[in-house]
């Protein structure tokens, strides 16, 4: 037979429409406004922005004038049963709604910050270091990186700060604070009050938080390159740990990946020689755990699931050694095919991407791993045992995807996390399973990264239930920027987590006994923060061709007294391009419209 003129295996253009390596984030921004439903933009921006915003700055209003009213009947209010009834609501709301609301409090605050407000001070300073990085000389970037690091923190810190205080100087005149029942009868009056009021308490926020930010990052010790390796020593004891990440499995036999396009191999194929590697290595020097970091699939779909787990299916005992968390991928992506998809708060999807992981989750390491009970703070049921009361509703809310059936089930996704696999001994190795991933409902915002307080509690007093033992705290997101230049200024802005100095600060008092491991950028780097150890796993299936090789590592960690912990130099295992196959066109040669 003779060869197809264009080979329908190797793709064509349509594979690389959301590729951010076969095109530039203004193109792609360019193609996204092109195609979006501006009505569901325009009504997603009312629920995520303005209605909170309106809220925010409507509320002293209200509350001044519902205070004058109540000064003036104070007689009838502070007498009788209405204060004792008023008291018992609170109570009550408190009582049984209390953690829901905080945690829809705190995800609606760092929406707020992850949407308008802290983009402004990443940008400003990630974009002077991207800067400091291409005028200065290597070696000058290099010896004086960590000083760099700081000075463009609190430089950013000082811009933004000044760049709020000037809005919040020309909004303040046509704000009020006091307000009376007879703004009730001009709501447009009431609604513009309400606006000047929140962009004066955003822009006060801002200038605020930007100095405690910049001051945060710029006091933090700086990461840096780790430059030596552990040597074992008497009394220690090693494991070994394969460190995967972004596998990105996708649903077709030839299907490319979202974000590689054609620059990236096709299919599944290198997937599976990873597991097959990991086997042969197993069989010679077995392995401990198998921690992927996230985005197990490329959008979250149930074919790519199923590929996931029929690519297992002849690795069992590699299986009973894996420990998997969510990805922004596996969450995040609304559509696959459709970059410029918007998914409204209400939507079922997201949920649906949620069920369809935590189902995963269960079958891969449910038997193992233990969810936290929030009251106490010890290890309670495994993720199965969880799981298994609120089974129908799951499988109904899969079958139907309703939004009535699936507000219940929010409470079930943010309760599972984190997921903890105990050390075997009291002085052994634990592994902590956090969800890194922050609520997104657009394709631009979908890599943000937030790590809760209450998932922070929670993985402490696990931590702290075994004081000998060491541990590996797993996540997606990378809690710090690396102190290496950037190809393009897009790479480090908006994608490590928001409040990632505070959550590395919460992991120092572990530090001599903890190791953090992550994904999501694909970057192969190990470092430390303030004496925290933080590894980054290159991808095995991104960021080459499919004719060109890949690797992922395998580390070792010693334990010794106390659970201190030291990091051996890691084993690079190698995986070879696909024979045969040739790269994909250059950008020089791909047509443009």
């Amino acid at each position: 037979m003779l060869d197809p003129v264009v080979d329908p295996r190797r793709g064509d253009i349509e594979d690389d429409a959301s590729s951010t390596k076969r095109h530039s984030m203004l193109s792609l921004a360019g193609s996204l406004l092109a195609e979006i439903s501006l009505p569901k933009l325009v009504l997603a921006w009312t629920l995520l922005i303005a209605l909170p915003c309106l809220t925010l700055g409507m509320a002293p209003l209200l509350a001044s004038a519902w205070l004058g009213t109540m000064s003036s009947s104070a007689s009838l209010l502070l007498t009788g049963i209405g204060p004792a009834l008023f008291l018992a609501l609170l109570a009550a709301l408190g009582w049984f709604g209390g953690r829901t609301f905080f945690r829809l409090a705190e995800s609606s605050f760092w929406s707020l910050n992850s949407l308008a407000v802290q983009p402004g001070y990443v940008l400003c300073r990630e974009g002077m270091r991207h800067l400091s990085e291409r005028l200065l000389p290597t070696t000058t970037s290099r010896s004086y990186g960590p000083f760099i690091q700081a000075g463009t923190a609190v430089a950013a810190g000082l811009i933004v700060c000044a760049a709020a205080l000037g809005i919040l100087a020309l909004t303040w005149p046509a704000s009020r604070w006091i307000g009376t029942l007879s703004d009730l009868a001009s709501p447009s009056r009431l609604l513009m009050l309400a606006l000047a009021n929140s962009v004066v308490l955003i822009a006060g926020y801002l200038a605020g938080a930007a100095l405690i930010w910049c001051i945060a990052d710029a006091a933090m010790a700086q990461p840096q390159d780790l430059h030596s390796f552990h040597a074992v020593s008497a009394g220690e004891r090693t494991f070994r740990i394969a460190h995967l990440s972004d596998i990105h499995v996708v649903g077709e036999r030839y299907g490319f990946r979202i974000e590689s396009g054609r620059s990236g191999p096709r299919g599944n194929e290198r997937f599976r020689r990873t597991l097959g590697e990991l086997a042969r290595i197993h069989a010679d020097n077995p392995l401990d755990a198998i921690v992927i970091t996230g985005d197990m699939t490329d959008a979250g779909r149930s074919a790519e699931w199923s590929e996931f787990f029929d690519a297992l299916a002849p690795y069992r005992e590699l299986s009973e050694r894996m420990v998997a968390l969510p990805g922004n991928h596996d969450l995040n992506v609304m559509d696959r095919a459709n970059p410029a998809r918007l998914d409204l708060p209400t939507s079922p999807m997201k949920r649906l991407r949620q069920i369809r992981t935590m189902s995963a989750l269960a079958r891969l390491q449910g038997s193992r791993v233990r969810v936290v009970d929030r009251e106490t703070g010890r290890l309670d049921n495994t993720l199965m045992q969880a799981l298994e009361p609120r089974r129908t509703e799951m499988a109904a809310f899969a079958d139907r995807g309703t939004f009535r059936l699936s507000r219940p089930l929010g409470d079930l996704w943010a309760g599972v996390f984190p997921m903890v696999l105990p050390p075997k001994t009291s002085d052994g190795l634990g592994i902590v399973v956090l969800n890194s991933n922050a609520e997104a409902h657009f394709s631009f915002t979908n890599a943000l990264g937030f790590m809760s307080a209450e998932q922070t509690r929670s993985m402490e007093a696990a931590i702290a239930a075994f004081p000998q033992a060491a541990w590996i705290v797993a996540l997606h997101h990378h809690v710090v920027e690396y102190p290496r230049p950037a190809k393009a200024l897009s790479e480090r802005i908006g994608t490590a987590l928001i409040n990632g100095s505070w959550f590395v600060r919460r992991l120092q008092r572990f530090s001599d006994r903890t190791v953090v491991m992550h994904g999501h950028r694909h970057v192969d780097w190990i470092g430390n923060c303030g004496g925290l150890a933080i590894i980054s796993a290159p991808s095995p299936v991104m960021e080459a061709t499919g004719d060109m090789a890949t690797y992922f590592y395998i580390h070792t960690l010693a334990v010794g007294p106390k659970g201190r912990m030291g990091l051996l130099a890691p084993q690079r295992v190698d995986l070879e391009g696909d024979a045969g196959s040739s790269p994909a066109a250059s950008l020089d040669t791909v047509a443009t419209t």
